[in-house]
């Protein structure tokens, strides 16, 4: 029991910079079980062991917490790598994409931190679109960090485009884009396409959206003729 109950240890790696998050560690040696401690705080079903103490880091989390989590990792895929282990869902209940922490990073997932309130949250960029497209409806809105972020991405994407125009790069990006649908297009009309390459193709179209508000548009015009 004494082990099962036994607590992690707070190490830092080495070689990250000084003050840098993500090099913040925690071990349990007997266990051999070692984990980031933004991958805890941010893991959906895992609840810290005791309440936050800026001053007693060390003794945060517990073994058998962490096993529990694990377990239940196991049977989450993560929709950036597509592989299993992913415990950090999304804010918004409604989405149901589940990621490893570092692979929401790279999948521009909006985080919030806020250490003395012990708050530790993340809303994926998929929802985020939902929101753009249904923005007359504040029921999107679950509280101020989903409108904050809204319109925090949406500011910095209107910006970017307008740069874009005013670099005169827009035409080259649009034909990069009508190149990459061409070349899912092929993809997806070749027999030979491997099954790997064709479920990343047919993700990659209905993650953009596009594929989908097309298809729905084409449906739309159908029925009234």
């Amino acid at each position: 029991v004494f082990q099962i109950m036994a607590k992690m240890v707070k190490r830092t790696c080495a070689f990250c910079p000084d003050g840098e998050s993500g090099s913040v560690m925690y071990i349990a040696k007997d266990r051999s079980i070692a984990a980031h401690q933004n991958c805890l705080l941010f893991s959906s079903g895992f609840v810290e062991s005791e309440e936050y103490n800026p001053d007693n880091l060390d003794i945060r989390f517990d073994v058998a917490s962490v096993l529990k989590e694990l377990k239940r990792g196991k049977r989450l895929v993560c929709n950036f790598c597509r592989k299993k282990g992913a415990t950090v869902g999304c804010e918004e209940r409604a989405c149901r994409r589940s990621y490893h922490y570092f692979c929401a990073l790279c999948d521009d997932a909006a985080i919030e931190t806020d250490q003395a309130k012990g708050i530790y949250r993340y809303l994926t960029k998929y929802f985020l679109t939902s929101c753009c497209q249904g923005f007359a409806s504040e029921a999107h809105f679950t509280d101020n960090f989903c409108v904050r972020v809204w319109f925090s991405v949406l500011t910095v994407q209107i910006d970017f485009v307008r740069k874009c125009k005013q670099a005169g790069l827009l035409d080259d990006i649009f034909e990069e884009m009508l190149d990459t649908l061409h070349l899912a297009q092929e993809k997806l009309m070749d027999d030979n396409t491997s099954e790997t390459e064709y479920e990343e193709t047919v993700m990659s179209l209905f993650d953009c959206g596009l594929f989908e508000n097309i298809l729905t548009n084409i449906h739309s015009g159908m029925s009234k003729k």
